[in-house]
């Protein structure tokens, strides 16, 4: 049984709390790092003295623009554990996922499998990717508690001699889960299967994550565990395949070659592409990754059975959640009944949370089951789950009651 020891909150140099790098409001109790991120207050500073040098000189500033995009890809890739040659900067991972579905040239007929565990607007842009080509998306079912073999068979059990295309998520989004995606993409090379690997949550987490993982395009979001700015993710393609990928905007990078052509496309502000390696080198500096990761799995361990010890008080069931292949940093908790049994109702769970009670937490719905999915950063402590644990889980219990009337 695990241990309900507390880990010892990460601090500054100057021993004030960690939380004093970041600008998120005391007011509001942020426990869901892993939807939208939170920018160190450097990183912030850096963006906005980019954004005046733009200001004050367009001109100068744009036409220099993409060679400072390339700059910052390579100080990216070295973050990212890749070759800035197969790099390519995105502006998040739904838009890397558009991407590859804009750019490959599926066969009439074309299925393209994902997973039910997949992220809801990635699986809508495969639904449309499906549709031009007159084929299908065909959903693999993968239980929650499933192991790697299990899960693996599952995907590829989905398919089938029409498949051209695998989308699966390497973390995933809903239900906070490793899928098998090195397995998996090995066993679609040897059927000429494309695999695009979503891996939204994954950079920051895990060090050098895509190492000999062999999928055919991997994307993932720096504005994440990362803390870069938000807008900076990155497209990963190796082989082939990456001379195919153009970005969503036609410009003057165009005519060059992948990755390129990706970093000019017009107007944009990509200042948090150049702010990107401020905010993970300066969680590098301050605390180093290692560490912050080792804190940030003591941190969930200790939440997770701390909210679900407190839920079984309430209700006397077992809230703990086994999802097969936990994540270091993020956790699934189980809503007592009646609460997020769909995705609509976990979103207006989380809003009415945040509206009502000033706590940003996120909640998810699998197999009709609502979930709270805790995730945690260097800023998060102990006791911001104590604080949950007194604040929300009462209440929660109560709307559920009420829900179940």
């Amino acid at each position: 049984m695990r241990s309900l020891t507390a880990p010892i909150a990460l601090s500054m140099d100057d021993g004030t709390a960690a939380a004093t790098a970041w600008t998120l409001s005391p007011h509001v109790l942020h426990l869901n790092h892993g939807s939208f991120g939170a920018v160190p207050r450097v990183a912030q500073h850096h963006q906005n003295v980019l954004r005046a040098q733009m200001d004050s000189d367009p001109v100068g500033w744009f036409a220099t623009l993409g060679s400072r995009v390339s700059a910052a890809r390579a100080d990216i890739s070295r973050f990212v554990g890749t070759a800035p040659g197969n790099t390519a900067l995105v502006p998040n991972a739904s838009g890397g996922a558009s991407v590859v579905y804009n750019s490959l040239a599926l066969p009439a007929g074309a299925e393209i499998v994902v997973s039910d565990h997949g992220y809801g607007a990635v699986t809508m842009g495969a639904e449309r990717a499906a549709r031009r080509c007159g084929g299908r998306v065909v959903t693999a079912r993968v239980p929650l508690d499933a192991d790697a073999a299990e899960a693996h068979a599952a995907v590829m059990a989905a398919c089938g001699p029409a498949t051209a295309l695998i989308v699966i998520d390497h973390i995933t989004s809903a239900t906070a889960r490793f899928m098998p995606v090195r397995e998996i993409a090995a066993s679609a090379r040897e059927r000429g299967i494309v695999t695009l690997v979503d891996g939204a949550h994954v950079l920051g987490l895990y060090q050098e994550p895509i190492e000999d993982l062999g999928c055919d395009v991997w994307i993932g979001n720096l504005h994440k565990f990362a803390c870069a700015p938000r807008g900076t993710a990155v497209l990963v393609a190796t082989g082939e395949l990456r001379d195919e990928l153009y970005p969503l905007i036609d410009s003057w990078g165009s005519p060059h070659r992948f990755p390129e052509r990706f970093d000019t496309q017009g107007t944009l502000d990509v200042t948090s592409y150049l702010a990107a390696p401020t905010s993970f080198d300066f969680i590098a500096e301050t605390w180093g990754w290692p560490a912050v990761r080792e804190y940030l799995t003591g941190l969930a361990d200790y939440a997770e059975r701390l909210v679900a010890d407190a839920f079984g008080e309430l209700t006397g069931e077992d809230h703990r959640v086994d999802v097969g292949r936990p994540v270091n940093g993020m956790r699934l908790v189980r809503l007592p009944t009646g609460l997020a049994r769909s995705h609509a109702e976990a979103d207006a769970l989380r809003d009415r949370v945040v509206r009502e009670c000033d706590v940003e937490a996120a909640f998810s719905s699998f197999a009709g089951i609502g979930y709270f999915r805790l995730s945690a950063h260097a800023y998060n402590t102990a006791r911001d789950f104590e604080a949950f644990v007194e604040r929300m889980v009462p209440t929660l219990h109560d709307w559920a009651r009420d829900a179940r009337r």
